[in-house]
């Protein structure tokens, strides 16, 4: 299977959603992107559901030798979460990493100041929150993203992806009270190998995404 783009994934990911949905699943939804490219996905599932999109910035850490290789995330103003077995095979430490935590600190800082646009963060108590994403490779920042999520009190915490690698699905099952994932390869690789046009995001795309959403 591979998606033709985002949007495309995007709506195969909300029909499915919105069976569980139909099926009192889902009760009072609110749909948290994590940008830049889950906000696309995000979107679509948002708009079938008939539910608010927001975003939730999540940044990865990669490593130095290899910043797409994910070891950590942070979110907020939360503490860095790392995967400490990936740290031990790539004979890194945290201190090592501390400057890269730092840079990719601020440029969350800078995205969250730009997305929100003066707006607080979603209240999730009491709410079923749907986290989305494009793709799980190392489910690292989704990780962080699930865990930041529950330390605002939702009512249920659902984490919906097109694509993943079912080692990454299998761990976040302990971190969500659902998992929906459409295609878990075998041979994963990486996310944009599921997807013919996987173009990267800018700002103003995740901005765009918001402002149509806020106008339903």
């Amino acid at each position: 299977m591979q998606f033709r783009d985002r949007r495309q994934a995007g709506r195969k990911l909300a029909d499915e959603l919105r069976t569980r949905q139909e099926q009192g699943a889902l009760p009072d939804p609110l749909v948290l992107a994590l940008p830049r490219g889950g906000v696309t996905v995000a979107a679509e599932v948002a708009r079938v559901l008939h539910a608010p999109l927001d975003v939730l910035v999540v940044r990865k850490i990669g490593a130095p030798f290899q910043e797409e290789l994910g070891v950590g995330a942070i979110t907020g103003d939360d503490e860095a979460l790392f995967d400490d077995d990936v740290l031990g095979r790539l004979g890194l430490s945290r201190s090592r990493l501390a400057p890269v935590v730092e840079r990719e600190r601020t440029e969350l800082r800078r995205r969250e100041e730009l997305y929100r646009e003066g707006r607080p963060a979603p209240d999730l108590r009491e709410r079923t929150v749907i986290v989305v994403d494009d793709g799980l490779a190392t489910g690292v920042t989704a990780r962080a993203a699930l865990r930041s999520v529950w330390r605002r009190a939702p009512r249920r915490v659902v984490l919906a992806v097109p694509v993943g690698a079912p080692e990454a699905v299998l761990l976040l099952r302990a971190e969500a009270d659902d998992v929906i994932c459409l295609y878990q390869p075998a041979h994963f690789m990486a996310v944009g190998l599921w997807y013919e046009d996987f173009q990267q995001l800018t700002d103003a795309d995740v901005l765009d995404a918001l402002h149509t959403a806020a106008q339903r």
